[in-house]
């Protein structure tokens, strides 16, 4: 069998990892829908929100100072890299974190618009929505086709790179603000159940 050589801009860009990054999260949830336990729907809350806030921080924080650092071309490199991983990723974990925390709210019975707090934490679920679906994640799928162009255009791979980086800093601080609310209704909870 004779093996082709991979032009530089035809190398593979969504790769298998990239792939299983979307399917574990979701699959996670699907399962622990279907179980229907509590503790497990949780656990998948906490641990994908976590997940969402720490790597949306980790972006925003240091990613958005290496990335600076760096020449253009090795900046679009890294961008490169992160592209396959952010764009599969993230919205998986956004939406399982979401999804997974709606039926939480549900099924402890604390869904309720009278409370502040569930108010608070949709507005900002709101917020975070429309900045992962209505604008990384296109920035992302924007970069992801300029890199599959023959001569892909390295201002603008690395323009769009680093507005999503400095955009999911951005999201860092919003859930950060979600967190403090998702405590605050888990201890209001808590100190109501006793």
């Amino acid at each position: 069998m004779e093996e082709k050589d991979v032009e530089p801009h035809r190398e593979k860009i969504i790769t298998t990892y990239s792939l299983v990054t979307l399917f574990v999260p979701i699959g996670a949830l699907v399962l622990v829908l279907a179980y229907g336990n509590l503790l497990a729907l949780n656990y998948l809350h906490v641990l994908t929100g976590g997940t969402w806030t720490g790597i949306d921080l980790f972006m925003g924080i240091v990613m958005g100072k290496i990335l600076k650092g760096l020449d253009p071309p090795a900046r679009t490199q890294v961008i490169k890299k992160l592209v396959p991983l952010m764009l599969f990723l993230m919205p998986a974990l956004a939406t399982v974190a979401i999804t997974s925390g709606i039926n939480l709210a549900s099924q402890l019975g604390m869904l309720t618009f009278a409370s502040p707090m569930i108010v608070a934490a949709v507005v900002i679920v709101i917020i975070l929505s429309v900045q992962g679906f209505g604008i990384l994640m296109p920035t992302e799928i924007r970069i992801f086709l300029e890199l599959r162009k023959k001569e892909p255009n390295r201002d603008k791979i690395i323009k769009w790179g680093m507005r999503n980086v400095k955009l999911a800093g951005s999201q860092g601080v919003f859930q950060v603000a979600l967190i403090f609310v998702m405590a605050n209704l888990a201890l209001g909870f808590t100190l109501i159940s006793r």
